[in-house]
């Protein structure tokens, strides 16, 4: 009997949910597993990231898990689709403020490379390797393009906002990787946004038609 056929059977037989499972009802356990992953992601790393790593952290059983993610995979879908509605969320209060052209792409550069200095490891996540399966999650790549799309929309152009989009991302990866430094390896990541604000002025500060 494997952990998702023990997780499912034996409550059911004694009729009283186990020990570590009684604090949680209603939603509580799927956002207290979330939670747990969150941290165990961003503290610890993506290889610490089990589901049975989770229930400990979460100190619940290990079956319990299996209740809302069939597999390591839906967890870490779940994790990136929060992460990709966190990120929107970001660049939609970014896009608010006033200003030129030039101004607005500071601003949701700075507002994206934020989002990642603060969560490096789910950044990685997101967009990494660790999904292959990406097709086989439509909620998944909605919540990617609504990226896209909301630069788009904030600059009154797609081909721009992708331009955008692909400049601050690319830098954040390159960031990340240690491929080049901008002061993040003596200061750290909070240093990020304001660079990224000023290599994006630089690069789109061309008055266009």
């Amino acid at each position: 009997m494997n952990e998702a056929d023990s997780g499912t059977r034996s409550p059911a037989v004694s009729g009283i949910p186990p020990k570590s499972l009684r604090g949680y009802h209603h939603g509580d356990l799927r956002n207290g597993l979330l939670e747990a992953a969150r941290t165990i992601l961003e503290e610890e790393s993506l290889a610490a990231l089990t589901l049975r790593a989770v229930a400990r952290k979460a100190g619940v059983s290990h079956a319990a898990p299996y209740r809302h993610f069939p597999n390591h995979e839906a967890l870490l879908v779940e994790l990136s689709v929060e992460g990709f509605q966190e990120l929107r969320e970001n660049l939609i209060e970014a896009a608010k403020a006033q200003g030129s052209e030039s101004d607005r792409i500071a601003n949701i550069g700075a507002s994206y490379m934020r989002f990642v200095a603060k969560r490096p490891a789910l950044a990685r996540l997101m967009f990494g390797g660790q999904l292959p399966n990406r097709d086989k999650f439509p909620a998944l790549g909605a919540a990617a393009d609504a990226i896209g799309n909301e630069i788009g929309a904030a600059l009154h152009d797609s081909a721009l906002g992708l331009a955008v989009w692909a400049s601050v991302h690319g830098l954040a990866m390159l960031i990340l990787e240690n491929v080049i430094d901008l002061g993040q390896r003596r200061s750290g990541l909070h240093v990020l946004p304001s660079r990224a604000e000023i290599l994006l002025r630089s690069l789109f500060s061309t008055q266009r038609d």
